[in-house]
């Protein structure tokens, strides 16, 4: 393998506490900003309409959206392209009455653009309960998925190897649902994906340092815990990077160029492949340190 930084030395463990307060201050930042502001819910998770509509002539996400700025039949969240210049998906949050709404748009739209007719193609509501059963239902997939990794990395490993992996892996989602709420990106189910798919993403690097600090550890038993774990790191920090590189400049021309419908998943990923990264590093190798070295402490005072 390609080693991006060649052998390095640097100390990862040293400044724990001080990386450690800043990822606190982010979280506590996101939480604070989640109370102030609440969450943008798409449709997908607190109700509403998706039209789709095909006009005769192609028409621009832009034409839509402006022509049905003054309505006044709900808050128009969403237009994008499906793939199709002439066909427009709009998204609306309203669920009741959804018939009358149909009516509102589609002669809004035939008084903006009366040479360029449209027809309704589809109509999807999701109502409210919808909204709550999938919430319900994407935080019992969160919660089973962790307690899956604290099993699995307890029986590869050790527990406090799995205290610290999921103590990153809670970190990383935390960290990602921070800096959502702080650019008010919408959630929905394709944010939603992203944050399911970071939790295996997250633990895969932490698997790759825990796995040479377990090889380390038989090889260097003259050397102090915290020595051993600064030089898996370091061992491990090109393919940790050059991994997630490849990962994040993918993601990124999804976020540049996939549009409105997949930018809230590919910003979601964004953020998480970055902060996966430092969690690795900062994150669940002092976990696993500050774990071992309270319990010798503990083992001494007896």
């Amino acid at each position: 393998m390609v080693h991006f930084f060649g052998k390095t030395n640097f100390d990862f463990i040293g400044p724990r506490w001080k990386m450690l307060t800043i990822s606190a201050i982010i979280i506590v930042a996101g939480i604070i900003s989640f109370a102030i502001r609440g969450a943008n819910w798409s449709i997908d998770f607190r109700g509403g309409l998706d039209m789709q509509v095909l006009f005769a002539r192609p028409v621009s996400d832009g034409q839509v959206r402006a022509a049905l700025g003054g309505i006044e039949v709900g808050e128009v969240k969403t237009i994008s392209s499906l793939g199709r210049p002439d066909e427009i998906l709009i998204r609306l949050k309203v669920a009741e009455n959804s018939e009358a709404t149909q009516r509102q748009v589609m002669d809004k739209l035939g008084q903006v653009f009366p040479d360029n007719p449209a027809e309704i193609r589809n109509v999807d509501v999701v109502g409210p309960k919808v909204g709550q059963e999938l919430r319900r239902q994407a935080i019992i997939s969160a919660v089973v998925a962790i307690v899956l990794l604290l099993i699995y990395i307890s029986w590869r490993f050790k527990f406090e190897y799995a205290l610290g992996g999921i103590i990153a892996l809670i970190h990383d989602v935390l960290v990602t649902l921070a800096f959502i709420s702080f650019f008010h990106v919408e959630f929905s189910l394709a944010v939603l994906a992203a944050v399911l798919t970071l939790i295996g993403f997250s633990i895969n690097d932490t698997i790759v340092v825990y796995d040479r600090i377990r090889e380390n550890l038989k090889k260097l038993r003259q050397m102090k815990l915290s020595q051993i774990m600064n030089q898996s790191i370091n061992e491990t920090l090109s393919r940790t990077i050059i991994t997630s590189l490849t990962v994040f400049l993918t993601v990124l021309v999804l976020f540049i160029f996939s549009g409105p419908v997949l930018r809230g998943f590919s910003f979601a990923m964004l953020v998480g492949v970055i902060t996966g990264v430092y969690s690795s590093i900062f994150v669940a190798a002092p976990v696993v340190l500050e774990w071992a070295e309270r319990k010798a402490l503990q083992g001494k005072r007896r």
